[in-house]
């Protein structure tokens, strides 16, 4: 059955992120380090008995988890490389395999799922050579299910294997850390990303813009789990055909040019003209989270490139955009984008708490068009007052006109005639 035809019936249909899983540690984008490391291990025979895999959301850890069982298992493995033929690699990708069992940490959490644990850690594996235990979230045990693990973990059967995997880490008591050999997973390059993505979409049969790519990549913030969950939505949203509006309309984004617009005027100072693209972003159907949290990767970059950060990926719009943000940034000043970010901060976390998130962004972004204003009322309550002229020169004009209305105090009273 072909791909169009499994997506139509939607029954037998496996998401992306399932499809097109690693199977070898070649597979796994952006883990080198790691990769390298255990089959080195394995080529020298140094298996640990216990690994701690650390790291975001979707970086590849399970997936590595699961490669490693097939590497030590896998009758035809050469130099750490499973087969992927055998029924032994067919069953620990799946999941199903007797031998290998993966424990999710959320839901056995307790002393009991433990003991249960260690009641069958000595029982001989059925038909591989390593028993091997796959827990992941496992700082989700609990303190006595911990204290129960550490004496199998410390002394377990020569052939038994256990591999963690955690976000938090930091949860983890150091008893276990350390006992196990812990590997960090980087958080994955949005180029590498945007990579896997172009090879997922030509074997699908998609035509996807570089820009959609990029975006996408830009988007999963790292995961690439979350990178093809969100692709995958994609395609079922487009025809065949994907451009860069496609994604901007799915996610409610605006695109590079809406934002490069709203900030020119933010800097240029001209709240009427912010409320107005304001306006035109919200009609066609950019939502206010949404652009928030672009404006503050906006400023963030603006931040990166005052700074120097040349080699630093840019979070809010494309690459090529940088100069641009650099003429906005010394505009600004650093000390009004570090004043932006906390406004836009602020706003963000009202926004949790409120009904009304178009009035809150369009009152941050019009705070923003007069940080010139903020930046002076700052100055004079922090007791930063303006340099006098000196005697005998004129003075320097307002920087701000007089109310309309009113008219300036003279300079000097004329003298009244008695």
């Amino acid at each position: 059955m072909t791909t169009a035809a499994s997506s139509a019936s939607g029954s037998h249909y496996t998401v992306l992120a399932r499809r097109f899983r690693p199977q070898a540690f070649d597979d796994v984008v952006g883990q080198q380090h790691v990769s390298k490391a255990l089959r080195n291990a394995i080529r020298a025979g140094r298996v640990a008995h216990a690994y701690m895999f650390t790291g975001a959301r979707g970086v590849g850890k399970t997936s590595t988890a699961r490669i490693l069982a097939k590497a030590l298992n896998c009758p035809q493995a050469v130099d750490g490389v499973p087969c992927n033929q055998c029924d032994i690699c067919h069953g620990i990708s799946a999941g199903n395999d007797v031998d290998v069992m993966e424990i999710d940490g959320a839901s056995n959490r307790g002393i009991d799922d433990i003991r249960q644990l260690r009641a069958t850690v000595g029982v001989r594996s059925m038909r591989t050579q390593f028993k091997v235990y796959i827990i992941d979230e496992v700082h989700m045990l609990t303190k006595e299910a911990f204290n129960a693990l550490l004496k199998t973990l410390e002394e377990p059967p020569p052939s038994v294997k256990f591999i963690f995997c955690t976000t938090e880490p930091n949860k983890v008591p150091d008893t276990i850390l350390s006992r196990c050999q812990r590997f960090d997973f980087s958080s994955i390059a949005e180029a590498s990303i945007a990579d896997r993505l172009r090879e997922i979409a030509t074997q699908e049969g998609y035509t996807v813009a570089e820009e959609a790519l990029e975006l996408v990549a830009r988007r999963a913030r790292g995961s690439m789990r979350d990178s093809q969950s969100l692709f995958d939505q994609l395609l079922a949203f487009s025809e065949g055909t994907v451009a860069a509006e496609d994604v901007h309309r799915m996610l409610g984004t605006a695109s590079d040019e809406r934002l490069l617009e709203l900030f020119s005027a933010v800097v240029n100072h001209q709240p009427a003209e912010v409320i107005s693209l304001l306006d035109t972003c919200f009609g066609s159907g950019v939502q206010p989270g949404e652009l928030l949290d672009q404006c503050i990767a906006y400023v963030r970059d603006l931040m990166v490139v005052l700074s120097g950060g040349t080699g630093v990926a840019l979070a809010s719009v494309a690459d090529s955009r940088r100069e641009l943000l650099k003429k906005q940034g010394l505009l600004l000043s650093m000390p009004s984008v570090m004043a932006a970010f906390q406004i836009l901060a602020s706003a963000r976390s009202q926004m949790f708490r409120s009904t009304f998130a178009r009035t809150i962004i369009e009152m941050a972004m019009v705070q923003l068009s007069l940080l010139e204003n903020l930046s002076a009322i700052s100055d004079l309550l922090s007791g930063r007052l303006p340099a006098l002229p000196e005697p005998g020169t004129t003075a320097p004009a307002a920087a701000l006109p007089a109310p309309t209305g009113t008219t300036s105090a003279p300079a000097e009273k004329k003298k009244q005639p008695n």
